[in-house]
């Protein structure tokens, strides 16, 4: 019987919680050594993908409860705040968006008025991506949608194979780093990441990592331009995104009260610091009350399918970690291994915070899973030198979540790296994830600057 890379993680993660829990390491014990002997063999099950990552998450709840490392309601302490019902609004309002026809429309009508060639089709690909991250708060719907559109535009312009891979690939690749501009613009990692920094609402991300999302978008977008040229130059067939419009016929109800409640959401979340209720209470408001009659009739019993179960046991399980390992002790002491001594200048911080956010990714291979060690531990170590958590939290997130090198090491890039959907391969991602890396220690100092400008260092 041939022995499969699943089998192999699963074998090794096992072996490695009992090394950890027998290894006599200094200064670590009890429940937080049991804590950390859990966490690295979540993260090496999630680094292999030695089975869809809910259950694996579920392992480590069941085993966090079984070994009593910490209360229930603190173990499951994501579910008594937003963030989950952030994520469950989300995906429904993603969902109401994308089965409407609405996004559709949108694209079309951007790729009719906007783009002439393969240059354009780029450009109009990443500004989509970003335009749409207000609209549908997933990432994986948008790419999907504005894939469909591109497969249209490859096939009646006679586009390459070869340069038909790229475009698949820029749809994908922009959405790594335009999902960070808004936190709606990836409604399951986003709000994670701005939970271990005390949480953000729709303003204080925006005016947080806006500006500096925005820059890694453009320097990835003018990157991508200068890696992927095409074989030839290309004219869209405007005729052929003429039909698909035709086709649709014109604007529907069901679209219209679609922009009504997508347009309710995104003033909410605006003004939050006016009404004062929560990013999540209105998300998950908006995503339930656009299944009533009358008002909305845009979700059916059928869409509760669109919630996927194993992303909210896998963001239970993600949160856990930090929050438990905080508890038993589990974060201080991986935190005793970072420097204690370093220059009182935040550019050289910065540097400190995207080398070690960095390499640990490289080890790790998953965005969730670096969130989970490297946050808390980036977090003690940043406290006794005064730097605010939210800086701190957001320098090492965009180093992780706006980079990778093979496709998985971004679910964003993952789901694209297949023949029916991106066509790409770690040959395309590669060629782009090296030329990103210094990118990641200007972009680091850049937010240092910002977050200067807007008092937060």
């Amino acid at each position: 019987m041939k022995i499969t890379k699943r089998e192999i993680g699963f074998v090794a993660g096992i072996l490695v919680a009992l090394i950890v829990w027998f290894a006599p390491l200094p200064g670590i014990e009890g429940n937080a050594k049991l804590m950390l002997a859990f966490t690295l063999m979540t993260v090496i099950w999630w680094a292999l993908q030695i089975a869809q990552n809910g259950y694996t998450a579920g392992v480590l709840l069941a085993l966090m409860c079984i070994f009593q490392l910490d209360e229930p309601a603190e173990i499951f302490y994501a579910w008594t705040g937003t963030t989950m019902w952030l994520v469950i609004g989300a995906y429904l309002i993603a969902n109401a968006v994308k089965t409407s026809g609405l996004g559709e429309r949108i694209a079309y009508n951007y790729m009719l008025r906007f783009v002439t060639g393969f240059k354009s089709i780029i450009i109009g690909i990443f500004v989509l991506t970003a335009i749409l991250s207000l609209l549908i708060p997933h990432p994986w719907p948008r790419a999907f949608l504005i894939m469909a559109v591109m497969a249209v535009i490859i096939q009646s312009s006679g586009i390459s194979k070869a340069d038909a891979v790229k475009i698949g690939f820029a749809v994908f690749a922009a959405s790594v780093p335009c999902s960070l501009i808004f936190i709606t613009g990836d409604a399951v990692i986003n709000p994670l990441a701005a939970s271990y920094a005390g949480g953000a609402d729709f303003i204080t991300w925006l005016k947080v990592m806006g500006v500096p999302a925005i820059i890694m978008s453009l320097i990835t977008l003018l990157l991508f331009l200068l890696l992927y040229r095409p074989e030839k130059d290309y004219t869209v067939d405007k005729e052929a995104i003429r039909g698909k419009l035709a086709d649709m016929g014109k604007m529907t109800g069901v679209e219209i009260k679609t922009i009504i409640w997508v347009v309710i959401a995104i003033v909410l979340w605006f003004t939050e610091s006016i009404h004062g209720i929560d990013i999540g209470w209105v998300t998950f408001a908006v995503g339930m009350l656009m299944s009533m009659p009358i008002i909305g009739d845009l979700n059916a019993a059928k869409d509760w399918s669109a919630v996927p179960i194993h992303v909210l046991v896998f963001l239970t399980a993600a949160m856990a970690i930090g929050h438990v390992g905080a508890d038993t002790g589990m974060n201080a002491w991986i935190a005793s291994f970072m420097p204690t001594s370093v220059p009182d200048n935040m550019f050289i911080i910065a540097a400190i915070i995207v080398a070690l956010s960095f390499v640990i990714h490289m080890l790790l291979g998953s965005v969730i899973a670096v969130m989970g060690v490297a946050v808390p531990a980036i977090l003690a170590f940043a406290e006794p030198l005064g730097i605010d958590p939210m800086a701190a939290t957001m320098i090492c997130y965009m180093a992780v979540a706006a980079h990778y090198l093979f496709p998985f090491q971004h679910l964003n890039t993952l789901v694209g790296a297949s023949p029916d959907t991106g066509n790409y391969t770690q040959k395309e991602t590669l060629k782009i994830g090296i030329a990103l890396i210094p990118v990641l220690f200007i972009v680091g100092w850049i937010m240092v600057a910002w977050f200067s400008i807007i008092g937060l260092v």
